[in-house]
């Protein structure tokens, strides 16, 4: 389901915070069946990656961001059911199955980098919409905060519309890291 190394890098350079692509320390991506259930493969995929990399004390931070950040991807990054071309598959698919064939391989995707002092989660979509927190005063909501917590969990955070053979956008979370000993 995940790949290492430096190759997902290229397209998503785009996409980043100012930071050198070149110098990263630790890549991963994994690419994420259009379903809910792709939060908590997610989850898991950052938690076993953050545990090689020992992310310390922004470990439950990174994690909670990859869950927004892959969660509005799914609710405001994809088409409406009705025209997503994986649709039949969607509906049929076993909620454990790790793929439904889409033949656009997977139009989300997130990537993890990490540099000595930084780790930056960045999720992709096929959508080119602006990625905006909403203004609620209405804090027992039930949705609506994914962006709010965005923002007050990670040092920083944007997006980028991506050009060349990808189609869409990503949006990036960039953590702080203290340096290991």
């Amino acid at each position: 389901m995940g790949t290492n190394g430096s190759t997902m890098l290229k397209p998503l350079r785009q996409g980043l915070p100012p930071l050198d692509p070149a110098a990263v320390s630790d890549a991963a991506s994994c690419a994420l069946p259009t379903r809910y259930e792709a939060v908590r493969e997610a989850r898991r995929f950052t938690r076993c990656t953050l545990d090689k990399w020992d992310a310390g004390d922004r470990f439950d931070d990174i994690c909670l961001v990859v869950s927004e950040l892959v969660t509005n991807a799914l609710r405001h990054g994809l088409p409406l059911p009705h025209h997503h071309p994986c649709n039949e598959a969607l509906r049929a698919a076993p909620s454990d199955a790790a793929d439904v064939g889409c033949a656009e391989d997977q139009p989300v995707r997130l990537h993890l980098m990490r540099w000595t002092e930084r780790l930056v989660c960045a999720v992709r979509d096929p959508s080119h919409e602006t990625p905006a927190p909403r203004d609620s005063d209405d804090f027992s909501a039930e949705s609506g905060r994914g962006l709010f917590l965005v923002d007050s969990f990670a040092d920083s955070w944007g997006w980028h519309p991506l050009a060349g053979t990808l189609n869409g956008k990503v949006v990036w979370a960039l953590f702080r890291l203290r340096p290991t000993d």
